[in-house]
């Protein structure tokens, strides 16, 4: 019966598809339409607006007139920036502004057909799997985030064993083994390591024994003659043997 007004239900899969018919307007004026559209936005003109409608299709306007509007209003006055910025810069940022106007009719919809909690939340999530209209217009599409959560804890985790990896290659200098040396072949040396005496107690190096060199005199010691383990040595940022300590006492 015409003229009777009727309440219409909205369900999330239909705000959702007008969602998608208005995004794919807004992203063919960005990029296969980007030469029309850039002409029919006159800096000459007065405040325009970009819209983006449900059948794929988009157009320049002025905004509406009546107050409030059946819909939020998309950004004004974009022509007035064409002629001021790098058309890339200039396209992106009309991008950003249709992203944020998509955002804002969908969620319109939700209030105004009384979505609960989690119709609103599964509405964002059905958007949130498309990529941005940004994304699209600068080519930068990121992964999903699913993937880029594991790509992240994946390189997160391979961060962290390179970093504990370059740490006891470097800083427990003090806490590891006197080098080895390799001759031409790539054979390691043993007599080197023999040769190897602690500052302390002048016996010989030991392979399953802790060993500590001094910053100071370069001189290795043992863990156990200068009381320090391994643990302790983690948090020594420079390590003074008792000798070098002395000495510097001494000449204070």
């Amino acid at each position: 019966m015409e003229g009777i007004p009727h309440p219409v239900p909205r369900t999330v899969e239909e705000v959702f598809g007008d969602f998608k018919g208005r995004r794919a307007g807004l992203i063919k004026a960005l990029t296969t339409d980007v030469e029309k559209f850039y002409q029919q936005c006159d800096p000459e003109k007065e405040n325009l607006c970009l819209y983006g409608l449900s059948n794929e299709t988009w157009e320049v306007n002025l905004p509406v007139e009546e107050v409030p509007p059946e819909l939020p209003e998309p950004a004004l006055g974009i022509n007035f920036a064409r002629d001021g910025m790098q058309d890339k810069d200039w396209l992106s940022l009309v991008a950003v502004h249709s992203d944020s106007w998509l955002l804002a009719v969908a969620f319109y919809f939700g209030a105004r057909f009384g979505f609960g909690k989690n119709e609103r939340k599964r509405l964002f999530h059905l958007i949130n799997e498309l990529p941005t209209i940004f994304e699209e217009v600068t080519g930068n599409v990121k992964q999903p985030k699913d993937q880029t959560a594991a790509n992240n804890n994946s390189s997160k985790s391979k961060s962290s064993v390179k970093s504990r990896q370059s740490e006891s290659q470097t800083r427990p200098v003090k806490m590891s083994p006197p080098p080895k040396e390799e001759d031409e072949s790539g054979e390691e040396e043993e007599d080197d390591e023999q040769g190897a005496t602690c500052g302390a107690c002048g016996d010989s190096y030991g392979g399953d024994e802790f060993w500590i060199c001094c910053d100071i005199c370069e001189r290795w010691f043992h863990g156990k003659c200068v009381k320090i383990t391994p643990a302790k040595a983690e948090h020594i940022k420079q390590y003074k043997c008792p000798g070098c300590t002395t000495k510097r006492a001494r000449a204070q």
